[in-house]
């Protein structure tokens, strides 16, 4: 914790607005968000078709549109645009809790889902400019603020929602309001980015230049496997935790939660630093990978849980589950402040969250892609219950070996800016 100190203290304070408002809005977000379907099925009686609707949007409208929200920061500048999602989310929990027509819930959905398509792309654009030369470390602190708020915001909203679900929906608004009003006052306005003001193009041929940069959609491609991999702490080791341990699966669930917000907030720092002294950012990716990979190796050894309802037994039956979640949680802490800075570097620090905006999208695609196809193989795994962590164990292989395979061919190296202000592979 004193280190997490010194190393906050350590950044300038625009730096240390994005870090606390990052955590901010992690807790509001989280606070709401997981009882929402509840609510909705619940406390209004919509069908599940309908539920399934409300959260669809929601999600479409953030995933499909972080190229646009890049785009605009791009363009308008990071402060405009990150003020504006962050009213536009305002407007959209205060509706969630208010509003009871399918129509008017679809429209508080996609207003929350388009501001995260705002401020998640400027936010990134913003830390890493205004890191400089210290991004990787900026990240790293980063990560730690994101993982606490996500625990965070679940803990506090079930103490809320024991109360009243429309006091969720307006503390969450009234902390998205509270940021408003501090990003208007405090967050710095740099403009637009310096190559913004110097270009002519339009949006269409900005779009052309980052889908251009064949080495960045590779580098985003080979990254998906990460997204499936650690969404798994929402997927299958939920499900695990409910075959391993029925009727407690949402006890095993929080604290599987726990550890990965525990893993990240005390390791988060010496594990970037330990591996900067050590491997070269495409290794320590390629390292992480592997270890996000080798994380369920120890669901597949264990096997189908052991019979019986003892509590030794059950202890038995769930240190597998706990142990991949720290070793996933590990193995994201490695990769995570990496691959961000990657993407910066992809980019020549040109439209830098434009970048980030597709990448956003390329990776929210590939998630939305990899449960489905996560949730199939674990409905056939009935008789074979090691299948689904061979799978996850093969795709971190597969993402890993993708990222060696670009780092051996130089495709992960040193990036220099051409004269049109695309980047140019150094080789």
């Amino acid at each position: 914790m004193r280190e997490l100190a010194r190393q906050f203290r350590s950044f300038d304070g625009a730096v240390r607005l994005l870090m606390v408002q990052q955590f901010t809005i992690n807790t509001a977000f989280y606070m709401l968000m997981p009882y929402l379907a509840i609510h909705l099925s619940g406390g209004l009686g919509m069908a599940a078709w309908a539920v399934g609707l409300v959260l669809g949007v929601r999600n479409f409208s953030q995933q499909g549109m972080f190229l646009i929200g890049g785009t605009l920061a791009d363009r308008l500048g990071c402060k405009s645009v990150i003020t504006a999602g962050c009213v536009l989310r305002t407007v959209g929990f205060g509706l969630l809790g208010f509003v009871d027509s399918l129509p008017a819930l679809i429209a508080a959905s996609a207003l929350t889902g388009f501001a995260g398509a705002l401020f998640n792309p400027a936010v990134r654009a913003l830390l890493a400019r205004e890191a400089g030369e210290r991004r990787v470390e900026a990240f790293a602190l980063f990560n730690v603020f994101y993982q606490v708020g996500m625990f965070a915001g679940p803990l506090i909203g079930l103490a809320l929602i024991a109360l009243n679900f429309r006091l969720v929906c307006a503390v969450a608004a009234l902390l998205f309001l509270g940021l408003t009003l501090v990003q208007v006052k405090v967050l710095p306005d740099r403009g637009r980015p310096p190559a913004a003001k110097e270009r002519r193009q339009g949006v269409l041929a900005d779009w052309r230049t980052v889908v251009s940069n064949r080495p960045f959609l590779l580098f985003s491609a080979a990254m998906i496997g990460s997204y499936i991999l650690s969404f798994q702490v929402y997927l299958a080791l939920p499900l695990q935790a409910q075959r391993v341990a029925p009727g407690s699966g949402d006890g095993v669930s929080t604290v599987l939660f726990a550890v990965s917000a525990g893993v990240a907030a005390a390791g988060q720092l010496r594990i970037t630093a330990w591996a900067r002294a050590r491997w070269s950012p495409g290794r320590s990716v390629v390292y992480g990978l592997t270890l996000m990979g080798g994380a369920f190796a120890p669901l597949l050894v264990a096997g189908a849980p052991p019979r019986g309802d003892g509590l030794l037994i059950r202890a038995v039956a769930l240190a597998p589950l706990f142990l991949a979640a720290a070793l996933l949680a590990l193995g994201t802490a490695l990769v995570y402040p990496f691959e961000m800075d990657t993407v910066v570097a992809f980019s020549g620090e040109r439209l830098v969250a434009t970048h980030y905006g597709l990448y956003n999208t390329i990776s929210g695609v590939g998630i939305t892609v990899g449960n489905l196809a996560t949730g199939a193989v674990w409905d056939a795994s009935t008789e074979q219950p090691r299948l689904p962590w061979l799978v996850l164990c093969i795709v971190g292989v597969v993402c890993a070996a993708a990222i060696a395979g670009l780092t051996r061919t130089g495709r992960l190296g040193p990036l220099r800016v051409g004269r049109a202000g695309e980047p140019v592979l150094q080789r």
